[in-house]
């Protein structure tokens, strides 16, 4: 069913958000973004949600990579204008999801125009209605398109892993996130971790620094344990909840989906 935009307030001007789109973001890369993103696509999709997948990073997309995929159409051509969102999208038919594939190896895009990048976001919101969930993989970092992009979600998963650059860069993104909209609803994951205990250590430690400083404690969504065949996954192009359904990592990723669909 297709979920009802709403209107928010940021910085004192309406802003279009659908309650189905989720971001997913991190501070720095390397800490697993676009797999998680693809893990929770596919998670949604099995369980006979309609997904659509976005690449969200303008200048150096790699879902279509990590999927195999070798698309014909992406995000490009939605920002020149010559095709719709609906027309730009590629169905991944092995994991039952469309996928909006990035434009990888155009730093332009990564720049582009105030006025494209709010047309953007809001094509994004008006055809996110086609589906019960988007999930948009945004880039690394906290730049004006990530910023801007990650405001259109009702939801944003901020992944981070154990390294203290990782949870320096978590925060940063987490401040500039509050201080545009201090309503975000921000939820934290803690991606290849030895063990629970130490996922929730690191939470704990992060968590902390947004209390002290930021006076906001975002909530704990779960972490994942470090699993050999993530990467292993990753370098066959499959999907790890159809490669290896029952391992630790994909155990912990459908953990989170329930934890973020709870009522």
């Amino acid at each position: 069913m297709a979920i009802d935009n709403t209107m928010r307030q940021q910085n004192g001007a309406d802003r279009p958000v659908n309650d189905n789109i989720i971001a997913v973001a991190s501070g720095k890369g390397g800490v697993g973004k676009t797999w998680f993103s693809i893990t929770l696509s596919h998670a949604f999709a099995l369980r006979s949600s309609r997904v659509l997948l976005f690449d969200a990073d303008l200048g150096l997309a790699n879902v279509d990579i990590q999927l195999g995929l070798m698309p014909q159409r992406d995000i490009g051509g939605v920002i020149s204008g010559k095709l719709t969102m609906s027309q730009a999208k590629t169905r991944y038919e092995e994991g039952k999801f469309d996928v909006l594939a990035g434009h990888s190896g155009s730093g332009n895009l990564a720049a582009l125009p105030p006025n494209q990048l709010i047309n953007l976001g809001d094509d994004l919101v008006e055809f996110s209605k086609n589906y019960d969930k988007v999930i948009m993989d945004l880039g690394a970092g906290i730049d004006r398109t990530v910023r801007n992009l990650s405001g259109k979600a009702s939801t944003i998963i901020v992944i981070a892993n154990t390294e203290p650059t990782s949870l320096t860069d978590a925060y940063a993104f987490i401040k500039l996130s509050i201080q545009t909209n201090p309503s975000a609803d921000i939820r934290l994951v803690i991606n290849n971790c030895a063990s629970h205990i130490e996922g929730q250590r690191t939470y704990e430690t992060l968590k902390k620094a947004c209390e002290s400083f930021l006076k906001y404690a975002p909530p704990f969504l779960g972490s994942i344990r470090r699993d050999t065949k993530v990467n292993e996954a990753i370098r066959s192009q499959i999907p790890l909840l159809t490669r290896h359904p029952m391992t630790n990592a994909a155990e912990d990723a459908i953990l989170i989906l329930d934890r973020l669909i709870a009522p």
